[in-house]
Order: structure tokens, then sequence, then C-alpha cells
């Protein structure tokens, strides 16, 4: 059992890493390391702690996507700007690794802003607010990602 959850807390501290450098699934990752430990332990808690997990992920992954979304919508980015800037993150995910997708992202954001406003100030605001979207989208994650570690600790303790 104890190496089982070894695999368990690195597969889990992969997750974590995988929220802020997002090359990995990494709540993904988190919520299955409780489920492989779960599946392990088999004890009652530890179905309990994967349930608990598996409704903070469930929450923090509709967080993720309505809370950054509506802050876009509010600021007057339209659906069409953050699906360009996704397009050019994808691309640059493979054509520069590590900061691809991020610069991608920005650049996507402040070209198809650029094209709708056609004022180079204006569009900067809007990727400003892009930014600030997917910093906010990021911290749910982690913030997610560390609810979900820190109840499985709990469940060690417990089971």
């Amino acid at each position: 059992m104890e190496g089982l959850t070894v695999v368990a807390g690195l597969i889990m501290l992969v997750g974590l890493i995988g929220i802020v450098v997002p090359v990995l699934p990494g709540l993904f990752l988190v919520w299955a390391a409780v489920l492989i430990w779960a599946v392990g332990a088999g004890a009652p808690a530890a179905w309990a702690v994967l349930g608990a997990a598996t409704i903070l992920a469930l929450g923090g992954l509709l967080a993720r996507y309505v809370l950054p979304g509506r802050r876009l919508r509010t600021a007057g980015v339209p659906t069409s700007t953050t699906l360009a800037g996704m397009a050019l993150a994808v691309a640059g995910f493979f054509v520069l690794p590590v900061v691809g997708a991020f610069v991608g992202f920005v650049l996507g954001v402040y070209l198809a802003e650029r094209v709708r406003l056609a004022d180079g100030a204006m569009a900067w605001t809007s990727t400003r607010h892009a930014l600030k979207a997917v910093g906010l989208s990021m911290g749910i994650e982690l913030g997610t990602g560390l609810a979900i570690a820190i109840t499985w600790v709990v469940g060690l303790l417990t089971v």
C-alpha cells in the first residue's frame, strides 16, 4: 500500500506541475492519482476521498471555463478573438516548445483585435484582458488541484 501511495503522490506532483507548465493534463492527473490510490486502498474512506476529489475537479473545471469567459465578455473581448488566440497557441506549442503556447495565444489575441479594432492601443488593452483571464483560469485550476491534493492528504491520515 505504501508503494501505491508514493506512486499516487508522484503522479499528483506531476499533475500540479502540469497545471503551471501546461504540457500535461494537470488537473486530470491529480484526480487520476486519487483514483489510483482509492482503488488500491479499497477502504470506504478512500472512496469518500475520491468522491470529494471528483466534486472538486468538476467544480474547478466548470469555474475554469465560466469565470474567465464572463470576464472577457464584460471587457468586450469577443469569442472569435479568444478562438484566434487558442488557434495560434496550439500552433505556437509545436513551433516553440514550452513557451510557444503562451506566445501564440498573445499574438493571436493581439492580431485578431488589431484587425477587429484597427487600433493598436485598443488591441493591446483587449490582449491584457485576455492575459488576465488566462491567469485567472490557471489560478482556478491550480487552486482546484491543490484542494484535491489536500483532500487526499487528509484521506491518507484517516485511512
